[in-house]
């Protein structure tokens, strides 16, 4: 039985780049957490405005919706998932939810973020992105992998890791 995967972190970590690579890798279904946000909250960030807790719920609601469809079944979901409070909502969806952390230091991941033109996160609500983030608990399934090589090796560190759970 597998459990559903979410790529989490920051605004240009490669959530997608690296879910949609995982979902492929293991043949089960991807979806992008940005396809899941309603108008409002769209415009919210186009224009430069970070998103609040109550914008950010009914988001939640429908990504957690997803993950449990997937719940016995498994699929990769790209989400920041960046305050705990964030993954426990999604948890209460899908308890087995397992958390791929793909974390970066601020230099690398605005490296990587201003190779992403027309995307509508701007690069000005980066930092706040970081100051939000809360790290994996020791409690929480997952784990964290540096997003500073290839999506190749990311993929395979984090292939290689769930084997030797199981």
């Amino acid at each position: 039985m597998a459990s559903p995967i979410v790529a989490m972190g920051v605004s240009g970590s490669g959530k997608s780049t690296v879910g949609a690579a995982l979902a492929q890798r293991l043949r089960v279904p991807f979806a992008d957490a940005d396809d899941f946000h309603p108008p409002a909250n769209i415009a919210k960030m186009t224009a430069g405005e970070a998103l609040n807790d109550d914008d950010r719920f009914p988001w939640l609601e429908a990504i957690g919706e997803w993950l449990a469809e997937r719940c016995g079944t498994g699929g990769v979901m790209s989400c920041s998932a960046l305050k705990r409070r964030y993954r426990d909502q999604l948890r209460r969806h899908c308890p087995d939810v397992e958390f791929l952390h793909l974390s970066g230091t601020p230099e690398v991941i605005a490296k990587r973020q201003a190779s992403r033109p027309g995307h509508f996160m701007p690069a000005s609500l980066l930092a706040s992105q970081f100051e939000t983030l809360e790290t994996l608990g020791d409690d929480e399934r997952g784990i964290a992998i540096d997003v500073d090589q290839n999506i190749d090796s990311i993929v395979e560190t984090y292939v290689a890791s769930t084997e030797q759970e199981s």
